[in-house]
């Protein structure tokens, strides 16, 4: 059975909304943990569905070969579904490390869900900042240190991208219709 849009875009609307986020991390609970304030989540768990982020110092070459290579800034969307940041509900500046989650999309396989995470390891390990929606720009916003991937299957995606992720070491979770189950995975090292 493959995977519709719809049913990526279900999930995708409901692990925007910070309960049901909170609900997702249960199910991981070294990435619970994470959450200053399950009480006050709403001020401690920022989610940025589809997130964009603000790359500082990125060398861009010139036309002309003899000229040197500059540096800017440039402003990108990121290859995953989803970013959840730790908030200090009292002093709203953001901590700790980001939790990044991938949503198995339809039509992709193991290799183009995990390249997804590989370049977002890639543009994330630049000097970066979030682009915060309006409601969350008055929050300082800077890079991480350690950035925690979580990847969201579907009951009907391929055994073949489940056994890639444990074989990987990744955590992930198969969303059911109410509830979602863990895989019994270790925590992975970040770098």
């Amino acid at each position: 059975m493959s995977i519709n849009k719809s049913d990526y875009e279900q999930l995708l609307a409901k692990y925007s909304n910070h309960i049901e986020a909170v609900e997702l991390l249960k199910q991981y609970r070294p990435y619970l943990e994470m959450i200053p304030s399950i009480r006050r989540s709403e001020e401690s768990l920022i989610t940025m569905p589809l997130p964009i982020v603000k790359l500082r110092k990125v060398a861009v070459a010139q036309l002309n070969q003899f000229s040197p290579i500059t540096t800017t800034s440039k402003t990108i969307l990121l290859p995953c579904d989803l970013a959840y940041l730790m908030c200090d509900p009292e002093w709203k500046i953001k901590m700790g490390g980001e939790i990044i989650i991938f949503i198995h999309r339809p039509e992709e396989d193991f290799s183009d869900l995990l390249a997804r995470w590989r370049q977002t390891q890639v543009l994330l390990d630049h000097d970066y900042e979030w682009v915060m929606s309006q409601y969350y720009r008055h929050i300082i916003s800077e890079s991480a240190e350690h950035l925690y991937p979580l990847f969201v299957l579907h009951p009907q995606t391929s055994e073949q991208i489940e056994k890639g992720l444990t074989g990987a070491h990744l955590p992930f979770v198969i969303a059911h219709d109410r509830s979602t189950s863990v895989a019994e995975l270790a925590l992975p090292e970040s770098h």
